[in-house]
């Protein structure tokens, strides 16, 4: 046993640019992060047209959720992936479970077709939990708490409850909710931002501390979720074109959101 666990690392800051990080996140608030969430990520919208056209908002929800723990290794933008899921689903919804559908989807794919067998494998082994829930289920229990249901993806699939996919199923799974629902809910501090390449890189910028407890520290210090702020900071981290017209267009405080790029 080392000494390390019982040391507490000290690492490295850039004291002003974290002071106006806070500032500007602190100013732009949770209000701000749903606006980017519902009104200019194109995620949103494909999963409002899906829920559209299902007309079905277990098997909807539960789509999200399968989907999102397979939205790795893509061949295109998220955004593009998203698009063509909810397409495809809303004029061919499942028939015979959902690992089966994606056996059949993935494979003719053009935005998600690496890994298909590993992905399909991950399916299976999720598709008997998702089966075992009902429409109450996933209102009363999970969207009321979602860190229950990162505890139950994590430990049905033998992963990290930080684990990229995991902490991304809850916030899709958090959008879904609205849209089935008809409500916000936000996101429990507790749930943390998805350590990928785009948060490592930005986080450099201010630190050498771990991702995933710096920005559980700012959440701290803001008030925002990890996972919102993971929304404020998404269109300044490779939003393109029409997403940054999107922001433009519905958030009054898109300015401020743009500041974050150049800290």
């Amino acid at each position: 046993m080392t000494l390390d666990r019982f040391i507490r690392v000290r690492y490295r800051a850039d004291e002003e640019k974290v002071k106006a990080l806070r500032e500007i996140l602190s100013e732009l608030g949770l209000d701000c992060a749903r606006t980017i969430e519902e009104r200019v990520d194109l995620q949103f919208d494909a999963l409002r047209n899906l829920h559209g056209n299902l007309k079905n908002d277990e098997l909807f929800i539960k789509l999200v959720i399968a989907n999102s723990l397979v939205s790795y290794q893509l061949t295109a933008k998220g955004e593009m992936w998203w698009w063509e899921f909810s397409k495809h689903f809303s004029e061919n919804p499942p028939g015979r479970g959902i690992s089966e559908a994606y056996s059949r989807f993935l494979p003719n794919s053009r935005t998600n077709r690496r890994l298909v067998t590993g992905k399909v494998k991950r399916l299976k082994r999720i598709e008997p939990f998702l089966d075992s829930l009902s429409l109450e289920d996933l209102g009363n229990y999970y969207f009321s708490g979602m860190e229950r249901l990162r505890d139950e993806l994590a430990k049905t699939l033998g992963s990290r409850k930080s684990a990229k996919t995991i902490v991304f199923a809850v916030k899709m799974f958090g959008y879904a909710g609205r849209i089935a629902f008809g409500k916000f809910v936000p996101y429990p501090m507790g749930i943390e931002i998805p350590d990928d390449v785009r948060i490592n890189a930005y986080t450099k910028r201010f630190t050498n501390e771990p991702p995933v407890s710096f920005w559980r520290g700012i959440a701290e210090e803001t008030g925002i979720p990890p996972l919102h702020i993971d929304s404020i900071l998404w269109p300044v981290l490779g939003g393109h074109d029409e997403v940054l017209t999107r922001l433009k267009k519905h958030c009054t405080k898109w300015e401020d959101v743009l500041r974050l790029a150049s800290l």
